[in-house]
């Protein structure tokens, strides 16, 4: 059975790409068009059967917990994957208080989605076996949810740092080099573009020659909008 997924995200380079990766994973289809906004989303899930949502948190009209808490209040049984750059714990709590049944951090891999996509549909089938056997089924089913542990960084990084990189990324929209990287962060620049190139290696940032220089061209990075 094909798993319907809504997109609901406000920036359109990102829900495009969204709607891209969850129809390249087996079992699951997006509407053709990603809702927006808040009260885009609701006149899609007012004439569309959809199985999950696939919800950023920070929307023109509202915070996304504000619609899961609507959508609850109004009976619907819609699932929720909140895919958000928010990381505090408080907001976490709430989300699974409304259902929300997975969190995914931008920025993220493609791999990533796919590995929570692919959990929650074992676990939707593992729900609908009908009644469990006894405490074990029941923790194998709630067990599909859990993702991994995260993935140890390669020796040298560490997350801090990395964290910190990643902010100095998040604030240059256009993109930095080693050298002003390591300024902003406050790194040598062979830190920094060791930092750097590790996120190119995972999908979170891309890197290009910067040209019209005098000598070598420098290597541009920028954060990718979304995952690739």
């Amino acid at each position: 059975m094909t798993i319907r997924v809504l997109v609901v995200e406000d920036d359109p380079v990102a829900a495009d790409a969204h709607v891209l990766y969850v129809n390249r994973v087996p079992g699951f289809e997006s509407t053709e068009k990603p809702a927006h906004s808040a009260a885009e989303a609701r006149r899609v899930l007012d004439r569309t059967a959809i199985d999950l949502i696939l919800l950023d948190l920070h929307l023109p009209d509202g915070h996304g917990l504000q619609l899961a808490r609507s959508l609850r209040a109004a009976g619907h049984p819609t699932d929720v994957i909140a895919v958000t750059s928010a990381r505090d714990l408080a907001v976490v709590r709430e989300g699974v208080a409304l259902g929300v049944v997975q969190y995914v951090l931008k920025p993220f891999t493609f791999a990533t989605l796919r590995d929570r996509l692919t959990r929650y549909a074992e676990f939707r089938s593992a729900a609908a076996d009908g009644e469990a056997t006894g405490q074990d089924e029941v923790d194998r089913a709630l067990a599909t949810l859990r993702a991994p542990g995260p993935a140890a960084l390669p020796k040298g990084l560490s997350g801090p740092t990395l964290e910190r990189v990643v902010r100095t990324l998040r604030a240059a929209p256009d993109g930095l080099t080693a050298t002003a990287a390591a300024q902003s962060a406050g790194l040598s620049r062979i830190t920094a573009r060791r930092y750097l190139e590790h996120l190119v290696e995972t999908g979170h940032a891309a890197r290009s020659p910067q040209y019209g220089q005098v000598g070598r061209p420098e290597l541009v990075y920028r954060r990718l909008p979304a995952p690739e």
